[in-house]
This record gives C-alpha cells, sequence and structure tokens, in this order.
C-alpha cells in the first residue's frame, strides 16, 4: 500500500529525508517513529503529495504520487499536522462541507462515518461546543469520509487525555479489524505504538535507523534480569566463563549464544553466589526506541 524507494528530500541545502526506503502491505498497522525534526512529517508530506522528493520514488496505492497523484490518494484517508474546522458549524455541517472538496457524499455516508468514530448524538452540536478529543474524532470521520483502504494517521492521539487516548486506541484497532484498513500512524507515544502497531520504523536525522516487527523488537532475545546480592562479582564470574556476553544497568545480563538461564542459576550456585530472582526480559518499545536513539548519537 505504501513503498518509498532511496527517498531524498533537501529544503534549501539541509537534507530532511536521507535515502528512506520501507513498505507498508495491506492490512498492517504501521508504525512511523522519530524525534521532532526527524523527518517523519516530511516523509508523510510526500506520501500525501504536499511535498515533492528531491529524488527517490513514493507509491501509495500502487501508484507514484508525483506523477499520477490523484490516482494514488483516491483511497487515502489523512489525519495531517492539526486539522481545522469551522467552530460556528455542527460537525455533519462541517463534514458535508469538507466532503465537497473532493465529491459529495451522501447523508447516508455522513451518518455512518459519525457512528464509526463514536459522534453520533453530537453530530448536530457546533463544533466549538466539542472537547479536544470529540474534535480528534470529527478529524477521524473526515479521513474516513472517501471510503479509505489506507489511513494517515499523524499524531491521532495527541493532546488527548488517558480516556480519549484508549478510545481513540480501540477506535483505530475496531476500523483495522472490521473495515480492513492499511493504517500507517506516525506517534510519539510509543505505548500507544506498541499497542497498535505489527511492524515499526525509526527515523533520526532524516534516515531510517531501525525497520522490524513489534514482536521481534519486545522479545529482546538473550537479555535475562538477574537479582542478587551482588551484581557486580556474579556478572564478572559469568563473564569469565564465556556464560554472557555483556551485561546492564546492574540489573541485565545478555547470554552468550545457546545458553539458558536454568545454566546460569547453576554456575552460580555451584560458585555459591545466591540468586534471588532471574527471568527473561521482555522490552517496551519505549526501551528499545530510547537506547536505539542513544546509540545513533
Amino acid at each position: 500500500m505504501i513503498e518509498l524507494r532511496q527517498v531524498v528530500k533537501v529544503f534549501s541545502g539541509r537534507t530532511a529525508v536521507d535515502e528512506l526506503s520501507f513498505t507498508v502491505p495491506r492490512g498492517e498497522i504501521f508504525g512511523l517513529l522519530g524525534h521532532n525534526g526527524a523527518g517523519k512529517s516530511t516523509a508523510i508530506g510526500m506520501m500525501l503529495g504536499q511535498v515533492w522528493p528531491t529524488r527517490g520514488e513514493v507509491k501509495v496505492c500502487g501508484h507514484d504520487v508525483a506523477s499520477n497523484r490523484r490516482a494514488a490518494l483516491m483511497k487515502v484517508g489523512a489525519i495531517f499536522e492539526t486539522p481545522v474546522f469551522y467552530d460556528y458549524l455542527s460537525g455533519a455541517r462541517n463534514l458535508e462541507i469538507l466532503s465537497t472538496y473532493t465529491a459529495p457524499t451522501p447523508k447516508a455516508r455522513l451518518a455512518e462515518v459519525i457512528d464509526w468514530v463514536g459522534l453520533t448524538g453530537r453530530e448536530h452540536s457546533k463544533v466549538r461546543t466539542y472537547s479536544h478529543g470529540m474534535r480528534s474524532r470529527l478529524a477521524l470521520a473526515q479521513a474516513l469520509l472517501p471510503k479509505p483502504e489506507l489511513l494517515i494517521l499523524d499524531e491521532p492521539s495527541d493532546g488527548l487525555d488517558p480516556e480519549g487516548i484508549h478510545e481513540m486506541r480501540q477506535t483505530i484497532l475496531r476500523l483495522q479489524r472490521e473495515l480492513g484498513l492499511t493504517i500507517l500512524l506516525s506517534s510519539h507515544l510509543l505505548n500507544e505504538v506498541e499497542q497498535l502497531c505489527t511492524r515499526i520504523a525509526v527515523l533520526q536525522s532524516g534516515k531510517k535507523v531501525f525497520e522490524g516487527s513489534v514482536a521481534d523488537v519486545k522479545a529482546a532475545r538473550g537479555k535475562v534480569a538477574l537479582k542478587t546480592p551482588d551484581f557486580k562479582k556474579a556478572a564478572a564470574w559469568l563473564l569469565e566463563r564465556g556464560l554472557i556476553t555483556a551485561t546492564e544497568q546492574e540489573k541485565f545480563i545478555t547470554l552468550a549464544a545457546d545458553r539458558s538461564t536454568a545454566e546460569i542459576i547453576r554456575a552460580l550456585i555451584t560458585a555459591d553466589i545466591a540468586v534471588e530472582g532471574i527471568w527473561q526480559h521482555e522490552q517496551t518499545v519505549e526501551d528499545f526506541y530510547l537506547s536505539l536513539i542513544n546509540r545513533q548519537r
């Protein structure tokens, strides 16, 4: 559904996106991560035909965005940057007006998307009476108007309270599950990314520094938490015997290839080193992201 091949974007001599390549297959929720200025918004702008690449290829829904923008974006809905509405009009009237920018939308379709995002009963209230969460839902309704196959969501939960974040997450999952949508999600809320996405890409200074599955990120293969009265002594002993390859924060050990936690326990007990606890560590996306970014600096 999305394919970027060696995409470069230069603004006034500054490279905002540098040789960026990744693909998003149909039906996936894909996370695009990175600090402010990492190149996420520029990349999304190129996907939506709002920014032209300096070089490289950007394809959406099988069409090159630069040469055939209309066909590429025909089945795309998006929340990009801060959505703007007419505060003095109702939510439903806003959707009616916004739909005319592309093609008039039947009232039945307007009612359908309003129901999908949970605004039924408030659609005739003026937008100025809407909470931030309701405005976010209205923005999502707008993105759903063209019956998209692909949703591109830039910070859809930005500024929401915990309840609003939870509701937005459940709505996104339901849209993907019941409508079969492909979703590209850019967010600073790494816990949300972990719960929503199947794969992620991380950008740093315009370059892609990681692309892979969330499951692999969380697995943290070989990384084990070890609790013992004297971690330094235990770690030194294990390193000398080649049972582990690294330690971290006086809390974690990385097992050598083909070693098990059972072997670690036996070895420490044999050395008369007490073991208070040992367990496989499942790192969060946040753990992984911060570690990755710090290594790139």
